[in-house]
């Protein structure tokens, strides 16, 4: 059964939602007026709001009216809302109106998506337990779920799991993916520092050339993943920056290189590090160098909770049928910060079908825009979810 049908009522105001919220980004801890927005939506919609997490996330809670509401448990469920430092490429009516600064990732549909989840289980709330709707801030790099999770989130709003939801695109539209483990990687960034004697370049033997030193490590770097690492282990290492001299004439003193690391398994990123490093140092010191090495952690993989994974598969399927719940793709190897709330309860984060017409190209494209025939889906998606597990 189809709780918000397409071209309801309901679903015009979903759309509405998303297009305000899409022509006024707002970069991570900065999303001021969409936080205003969202809550302004919530009230009207008679939901109390708790705002000021991670600075601009809101929650409201809804409790259910069933006979055994007391006694049921308590699930969340998470939307992100913030857009990306890139500038808009799409002519259409709700393009972005912040020079600079666009939903490029879907943020927008995903908010309006669980706004609309609130607006039919608030007219509708014959279920057991309790229902938090998180709207969190600064998914995008900036860890907002984590900040959540240190002010208290889960001790504020204790729950016996949370569930997370994201558009992709490539998938069809009316179609879902659900792992039951592995969804997304865990990141960390490497900063390298090579330190040579700089000189002519015309008298390079009277230099230790750092370009040299670090061309030979980009590719050295390489056989980490290929030779120590498992074929049946993932892991990414990527050299994305290097900077070194400034005149064509000059061997420079130093180059830097920085990069990303990218691994499910924290023993193999741990394996990782300590192969970049001994080569950085090993390298170096062969060639009368000095070298560097810093890291910082990133987000960290997000991992599902495998029965409850299975409990999304089985609520995706009965919306769309078994054939368009894709099981168990392969991960990808980008991060999302959703991780830092799987660390701290169980859950699930599963992939909703974005299509692929218009807008329908790869996340963090300036060409990008959230496909608002797939609203009523993911709203029924969160609906029956509350259905199925508050029961």
């Amino acid at each position: 059964m189809t709780q918000i049908s397409i071209n309801s009522e309901l679903h015009k105001k979903m759309i509405h939602w998303r297009h305000w919220l899409h022509q006024h980004p707002e970069l991570a801890f900065k999303e001021f007026s969409s936080s205003d927005y969202i809550a302004e939506v919530l009230e009207s919609l008679d939901f109390e709001v708790q705002r000021g997490w991670a600075t601009t996330g809101i929650i409201a809670t809804l409790k259910g009216t069933g006979k055994n509401a007391d006694k049921a448990k308590t699930i969340a469920l998470r939307a992100d809302i913030d857009a990306l430092p890139i500038l808009e490429k799409n002519q259409i009516p709700h393009k972005s109106l912040h020079e600079g600064v666009m939903h490029a990732c879907g943020h927008d549909g995903h908010t309006a998506m669980l706004l609309g989840a609130a607006a039919y289980l608030k007219q509708h709330d014959d279920f057991n337990g309790i229902v938090h709707f998180i709207f969190q801030p600064a998914e995008e790099g900036e860890g907002g779920a984590r900040v959540m999770v240190e002010e208290g989130l889960f001790d504020r709003f204790p729950c016996d799991a949370v569930y997370g939801m994201h558009n992709w695109p490539g998938i069809p539209a009316g179609e879902f993916v659900v792992h039951d483990q592995e969804v997304m990687a865990a990141t960390d960034t490497f900063h390298i520092t090579i330190n040579g004697k700089g000189g002519h370049a015309a008298m390079p033997n009277q230099t230790v050339d750092p370009v040299i030193i670090g061309a030979q490590l980009i590719t050295a770097l390489q056989s980490i993943v290929a030779r120590n690492i498992s074929p049946v282990e993932s892991a990414v290492v990527s050299v994305t920056v290097i900077n070194a001299g400034d005149a064509t004439n000059v061997i420079p003193d130093q180059l830097t290189l920085s990069g990303t690391m990218r691994y499910f398994d924290n023993a193999v990123g741990d394996r990782v590090k300590q192969r970049l490093q001994t080569l950085v140092d090993n390298l170096c010191k062969s060639m009368n160098a000095t070298g560097e090495t810093r890291f910082e952690l990133g987000y960290p993989a997000t991992i599902n909770t495998p029965e409850l994974a299975k409990v999304c598969a089985s609520v995706a399927q009965s919306l769309v049928g078994e054939a368009s719940v894709h099981r168990n793709n392969p991960p990808s190897m980008g991060a999302e910060d959703f991780s830092y709330m799987l660390n701290a309860s169980q859950g699930a984060y599963i992939w909703i079908g974005n299509g692929e017409g218009h807008g329908g190209c790869m996340l963090h494209n300036s060409h990008y825009d959230f496909n608002d025939d797939i609203l009523p889906l993911g709203a029924n998606y969160w609906v029956k979810l509350v259905q199925k597990i508050l029961i």
